[in-house]
């Protein structure tokens, strides 16, 4: 007979500030144990440029009044704000029988059939982690693992100001270009497009997961 699946739980954020989440994750990671439920949190952020672990600086080019924070994840910069959905995934990799490679291709596999499911046709790039469509990113990931333990995750742009996208060279590359759901022609909002990423990583999931369990938001993350 085969040990059940590992429990997953989800919480919905809304929208908060960057730091607070970040040191949220941390401490998650920190105390949890083999026992610990894996746990996905869906929200959006205020207004913020985030530069990766090994970030180089020169990637940020006029920041204007956007707060910038040196974070712990993988890749180089980027923006959260209004209108982009975010989905973290906090999983015992160790415990899923999965690595970081494989959780990369799950996560932006989760995104284009996402996408897909408004008619948009999207794509890996190899050696460029996240989602494009023509070119232009719709999607970045970053991630961190710690004691066999992941956190960050994912952002797709749903419905958002762009032109934050030019203060920086996005994920390092001068002179991307980044789009969205709303500059691709689909009509739907951040938390829909939330729930139906949840939705496709569970599907991606299905073997190493229980369907994620709705549970209430986590203390550190509300104020």
């Amino acid at each position: 007979m085969n040990p059940p699946l590992p429990a997953c739980e989800l919480r919905h954020l809304g929208r908060v500030p960057y730091e607070p989440v970040w040191q949220a994750m941390r401490d998650f990671t920190d105390r949890r144990d083999e026992h610990t439920p894996d746990e996905l949190w869906v929200l959006e952020h205020e207004s913020v440029y985030t530069l990766g672990l090994a970030g180089n600086p020169a990637h940020l080019l006029n920041a204007g009044d956007i707060p910038v924070v040196k974070t712990d994840r993988g890749g180089q910069i980027t923006w959260h704000g209004p209108g982009q959905i975010v989905v973290y995934v906090l999983l015992d990799l160790r415990r899923l029988g999965l690595g970081p490679r494989e959780l990369v291709r799950i996560i932006e596999s989760t995104v284009i059939a996402t996408v897909a499911g408004y008619g948009i046709a999207a794509e890996r790039r190899p050696g460029a982690p996240g989602v494009y469509v023509g070119g232009a990113k719709l999607a970045a990931l970053g991630l961190r693992v710690r004691k066999g333990c992941s956190y960050h995750g994912l952002a797709l742009n749903v419905d958002c100001a762009l032109g934050a996208f030019a203060g920086i060279n996005p994920c390092g590359y001068a002179g991307l270009e980044v789009t969205s759901l709303a500059q691709l022609g689909v009509s739907t909002t951040p938390e829909a497009a939330g729930l139906q990423l949840v939705a496709k990583l569970q599907t991606e999931l299905k073997a190493h997961i229980r369907q994620p369990t709705i549970v209430s938001l986590p203390p550190a993350c509300t104020g």
